[in-house]
Formats: structure tokens, C-alpha cells, sequence
């Protein structure tokens, strides 16, 4: 048994679409009705009046007494009309009796106009005319049946709602077939789904139209974002595994030793136990990156004036400053978690390294992040620039460490299709400069 879908995108469009078309096509078919009655009266009335106006100069050349006249007119139009009634001096003539008492009234106006008048279910149209004969005015009444012609419109206003009604059912199964070729690329984006969950594809690949292709490149992004999930967790699976295998190792052969530990022993332990800390937090802290479709913004100057806050509080005899430079509003298109790894990646950086100031700026232009930090610290070589933000790297062991942090701050710029680079500062010590590209994220 066919059921019919209530809530369906299918049902809704087709009720829509056949609710207007009838409205359509009835509100078209009753002005039909109303302008085809309407033209009827205009063209008789202008008939009518033509034939009085005639009537009136065939008066005009009558030379005869009145009686004569009256009764030449009377043989003529009783041939043409149905009624007329002709008042000249006081004198009054009809084709019928009937209808000198009944339109007598009509006599007393002293405006030519079409007058409908109902009389005994007849519907009649008169036309009245004033004219002046012989020092005389008179007034002509020329009147014509109307309910045969509204017979006939009657009958041709069903036929035409007939045929108006044929045309809604032809409209009616056009628009089904319009709505179910305009919904093939949800069909085809449901059988995608179907096989999505079958493992079968990993991508959408619909030609849709253009209202549905941000819908299919946004679920191709959330897919390419699960995929880049799944291949960090992976890799930090298995960079833990490759990193932690020999120290935990060593750590265990010499815990299961008989031979007494001593401070250097414990000292070596110590090493390798931070180590693979050290390890564990940069993994906990890749994983933890979300990326740039996760729907979610920072607040600038709240998420950026609360970090600065803790710096300082970690760094007492450093002095942190942040400026803000063109941020015309606070929110931006970045995870909050990631905004914050990334400003205290800089920021830890610079308290570890300056002597004395760290400068923060961040500027907001049209469609691009840009985090600037700047210490005065004792700077990088010009040839150790480069290598700055490869992973493990350590430039100078005077501070401890273990070179994961700028790593992580390049992968979770590239997350964003941004990049860091690196420079002197006028402070004397690093430029460190992230920018995020909004415009690129959102393609």
C-alpha cells in the first residue's frame, strides 16, 4: 500500500505547488466569468445605443405627425428589439403595452445611460437617450433580453472551467514530475550516505545544484576532518609506541636490577621519566587539536587577555603587554582550544627566553588572524631559523624542554591552512608570526 510521506520535502513542495495552481487557475477561471459578462454588457450596451442614436435621426427626418412617427418606429425596431419605449411631448409609444408601466420610470431621468433592470426572472438591458424633436424633448428606451446571452456565457464559462481543470490535472502530474527531477540529487545523496555507512565510499561526490553544494562541500570537509582525526590518532599511537618502547625499557631493566640505585642512576631515571611526559603531554596535546570545522569562534580579547593573565602569573618578573591592532569585532572562526594552544605556545616561549618584556599584538584584518609576539630575549641564529617548529628540535639546552611545543604550534597553524614563521625582533630577541587565513577555511 502507497503511504504518503506527511513530513517529506517531496509532499510538502507538490502541496505547495498544487494549492497554488488551484488558486491560480480558480481565481483566473471567476475573472474569466466576470470580464466575459462585463465585455457582453459593453458590446450590447454599445449596440444599443448605436441603434438608438439611429432611431433618434430617423425621428429627426420624419416630417409626419407624431402618431405617424410613433408607429413607423414601432414597425421598425419591433422587428430588431425586444422592447423600446418612446416618449415624445407627453406622448408615450411601446412595443408592448407590458412595458410602458413597468420602464415608465425609467422615463424620468435626464441622463443617457445602460440600465439592467429585473423583471419577472428576466434579466433586460435599456438603454435610455434624450433627444429633442421638432421643439419637443423626448426620451428613447431600447432594450434587449440579457438572460439568453447570460445562457450562453453561463455555458461557456463551465466549458472553459472544464478544460481550466484538465489543464490543473496536467499541471498538477508536470509538477510532480518537476519535483521528483529536482529531488534526484537528494536521492542520490541519501544512496551516498547508504554506502558511506557501508564503508563503501569516503567522499560525496554529488553533482547537486547550487543550493545543496555548500551542504556537500560541508560534509566532504567534516569527512576529510574525521579522516585527518583518525590519521593523528594513529600516528600519535604510533609515535608513542616507537618513542616510549626503549625508555620505558630501560626503566624497567633497571628497576627489576639487583644493583642499588644511586643519584646518578636516579638522575638518569628522572630524565628518562620526564621524557616520556614530555612525550605523553605533546600526543595529549596534538589529539586535542580540533581544526577549523568544528562551528565553534573565539573571543579575542577575552580568550587572549585570560591567557596573558596566567603568563603572568607564571612569569612574575616578566612584563607581558598586548595590543590590539584593527580588530573591528572579537569573534573569529577558531576553536577556542586551539587559539589558546597557539597564543600560549608563543607566549610560553617568550617567557622562557626574554629577559625582561614580552610583546603580544593581535591583528584582525579582513579575512586574516595574525599573531604577533616579539621578546627581548637572546634570539635564534639566522641559520637556525629555519629549523625553528621541527619536531624535537632544541636549539639550546640552557632551558628545559624537549622541542615539541613549536612543532605543535606549526601543525595546528597548517590545521587552519595558516603558517608560522619566524625573524628577528627589533626587541632583540624572536619574532614569532602565525596567520590563519580565514577565507581559505572556509573554502
Amino acid at each position: 500500500m502507497y503511504r504518503i510521506d506527511w513530513h517529506s520535502l517531496r509532499f510538502r513542495l507538490l502541496a505547495w505547488l498544487g494549492s497554488v495552481a488551484l488558486v491560480v487557475v480558480v481565481v483566473t477561471w471567476l475573472m474569466h466569468g466576470f470580464f466575459l459578462e462585463n465585455i457582453a454588457k459593453d458590446f450590447l450596451g454599445e449596440r444599443l445605443r448605436r441603434e438608438a442614436d439611429h432611431a433618434v435621426s430617423q425621428l429627426g427626418e420624419e416630417r409626419s405627425l407624431v402618431p405617424e412617427s410613433l408607429q413607423s418606429v414601432s414597425q421598425s425596431y419591433q422587428v430588431f428589439h425586444h422592447l423600446y419605449v418612446l416618449s415624445i411631448g407627453g406622448s408615450v409609444s411601446a412595443s408592448d403595452p407590458k412595458w410602458r408601466t413597468r420602464l415608465s420610470p425609467l422615463l424620468a431621468s435626464d441622463r443617457d445611460s445602460l440600465v439592467e433592470v429585473e423583471e419577472g426572472g428576466r434579466h433586460l438591458l435599456v438603454y435610455r437617450r434624450h433627444f429633442s424633436w421638432e421643439d419637443s424633448n423626448g426620451v428613447l428606451l431600447i432594450g434587449e433580453d440579457f438572460s439568453q446571452v447570460e445562457a450562453g456565457l453561463s455555458a461557456l464559462h463551465w466549458w472553459v472551467g472544464a478544460v481550466a481543470g484538465a489543464l490543473l490535472i496536467v499541471l498538477i502530474v508536470l509538477n510532480m514530475l518537476a519535483v521528483n527531477r529536482g529531488l534526484k540529487p537528494l536521492r542520490e545523496l541519501r544512496e551516498q550516505l547508504d554506502a558511506l555507512q557501508a564503508g563503501k565510499r569516503r567522499r560525496f561526490s554529488v553533482l547537486a545544484p547550487s543550493e545543496l553544494n555548500a551542504l556537500v562541500e560541508q560534509l566532504n570537509r567534516f569527512m576529510d576532518d574525521i579522516d585527518s582525526r583518525l590519521q593523528r590518532s594513529r600516528e600519535s599511537a604510533a609515535n608513542l609506541s616507537h618513542a616510549l618502547k626503549t625508555p620505558l625499557a630501560a626503566v624497567t631493566q633497571v628497576l627489576r636490577g639487583s644493583r642499588p640505585i644511586d643519584d646518578d642512576r636516579r638522575l638518569k631515571l628522572l630524565v628518562r621519566i620526564e621524557s616520556i611526559n614530555a612525550q605523553l603531554d605533546a600526543e595529549l596535546r596534538r589529539s586535542r587539536i580540533a581544526g577549523p570545522n568544528m562551528g565553534r569562534v573565539t573571543h579575542l580579547m577575552n580568550d587572549s587577555s585570560r591567557l596573558i593573565d596566567m603568563f603572568r602569573g607564571l612569569y612574575p618578573d616578566k612584563e607581558f603587554q598586548i595590543t590590539y591592532s584593527s580588530v573591528d569585532r572579537d569573534q573569529v572562526p577558531v576553536e577556542p582550544h586551539d587559539f589558546a594552544e597557539m597564543l600560549g605556545i608563543l607566549l610560553d616561549n617568550g617567557g622562557k627566553w626574554a629577559k625582561h618584556y614580552i610583546c603580544c599584538d593581535i591583528r584582525l584584518l579582513t579575512e586574516t588572524l595574525v599573531i604577533i609576539i616579539d621578546d627581548d630575549g637572546p634570539g635564534v641564529a639566522e641559520s637556525d631559523l629555519p629549523r625553528l617548529g621541527e619536531r624535537g628540535k632544541r636549539l639550546d639546552e640552557r632551558h628545559p624542554g624537549y622541542g615539541l611545543g613549536l612543532s605543535i604550534l606549526t601543525q595546528l597553524a597548517a590545521r587552519y591552512a595558516g603558517y608560522a614563521q619566524f625573524s628577528h625582533s627589533s626587541l632583540g630577541g624572536l619574532h614569532a608570526e602565525v596567520i590563519l587565513p580565514f577565507a581559505e577555511v572556509a573554502r
